[in-house]
Formats: C-alpha cells, sequence, structure tokens
C-alpha cells in the first residue's frame, strides 16, 4: 500500500474515532455515532490488513478498550464489529506477540492514565502526558526505531494523533454549537 493511501486512511481513522466517540458521548446521537464509528472501523481495518506497524496500532487500541471496559456502546460495539469482519475476511500480517503486547500495554495505560490522573494529581505534566496519551507515543516510537516496524508507521501514528484532536476541535466548532 502506497505510504500516502496509509496516511490518508491513519487521518481518517482518528479523526472519525473522535467524531463517533464525540456523537455519543456530547450529542448522544447513536446514528451518527455509528455511522461515523462505521468510518472508523473500515478506514483502521484497511489499514491494518496492509501493514504491519498500522495492524500493531489499531488492533492494540480497541483491546486496550475493551480492558478499560470504554466500549460502552453501540457505536464502539459497531466500530469494532465492522474492524474485526474487515481482518477476519482479508487477514492481518504476522504479528509478534511480544510487540502487541507493549502496544496495548501502552494503549492500556493510556486511557486509564486519561481518566484517572486528574483525580489523583494536580501535577500539570502528568494531566498534559495522559491528557494527550503520550505513553503510546513513546511506545510506538521505541518500536518503530527498534525495528520493529517501519519508521513511518510513528509519523502516521502522529498524523491519527492529531486528526483525533482536529475533529475534536471541529466538533465543538459546529456540532455542540447547534
Amino acid at each position: 500500500m502506497s505510504y500516502i493511501i496509509l496516511a490518508i486512511l491513519f487521518l481518517l481513522s482518528g479523526f472519525f474515532m473522535k467524531y463517533s466517540d464525540d456523537f455519543f458521548d456530547e450529542k448522544h446521537d447513536l446514528k451518527f455515532a455509528s455511522i461515523f464509528g462505521v468510518f472508523c472501523g473500515i478506514a483502521s481495518g484497511i489499514a491494518a490488513v496492509n501493514d504491519v506497524g498500522a495492524a500493531y496500532v489499531f488492533i492494540a487500541i480497541p483491546i486496550a478498550n475493551l480492558l478499560a471496559l470504554k466500549i460502552d456502546g453501540i457505536p464502539h460495539v459497531i466500530t469494532l464489529a465492522v474492524f474485526i469482519i474487515i481482518c477476519l475476511i482479508f487477514g492481518i500480517p504476522d504479528l509478534s506477540l511480544a510487540v502487541l503486547l507493549l502496544c496495548i500495554v501502552g494503549a492500556l495505560a493510556d486511557e486509564v492514565g486519561h481518566e484517572t490522573i486528574h483525580k489523583v494529581t494536580d501535577n500539570v505534566f502528568l494531566n498534559l502526558f495522559f491528557e494527550y496519551r503520550f505513553v503510546m507515543k513513546i511506545v510506538i516510537f521505541a518500536l518503530a526505531f527498534s525495528g520493529a516496524f517501519s519508521v513511518v508507521v510513528f509519523i502516521y501514528f502522529i498524523l491519527f494523533e492529531l486528526a483525533y484532536v482536529f475533529s475534536g476541535i471541529v466538533f465543538e466548532k459546529f456540532e455542540l454549537n447547534k
């Protein structure tokens, strides 16, 4: 798969993931949350079946969310189902269990930290660290530069994160003001 298409899939995954979450959490709109969830599942599924680094990222995130009990609504289940169906139909690349576990632990630490750190400390650094989910970024950076997968996957993951943040800004500006 071309670098440009893979970058676009990471961007779309991040954007649609956040938009789906915000429609579900903020507007309680199951229809639009589910539609954007389907788009997220398609984009992340296509990326995962075509690139080993994407597979690590996009498999670790839902597993971590399952473990953190964050898959808590129909749109999340629909997104996960679409992702799994694509992976089952087209197959995923061969993965190292150790690398996948590191990615899962990073994503899980981010989810738990994001939800709890502000409750246990006023430390600005720690709050920002977990607000912007830096554990997974560090894990992906270390794995990419250690050769577990392509270094460009780290850049794609940053694009995913930027799209996620941008989507939240767009949602707040256009959807919450309606």
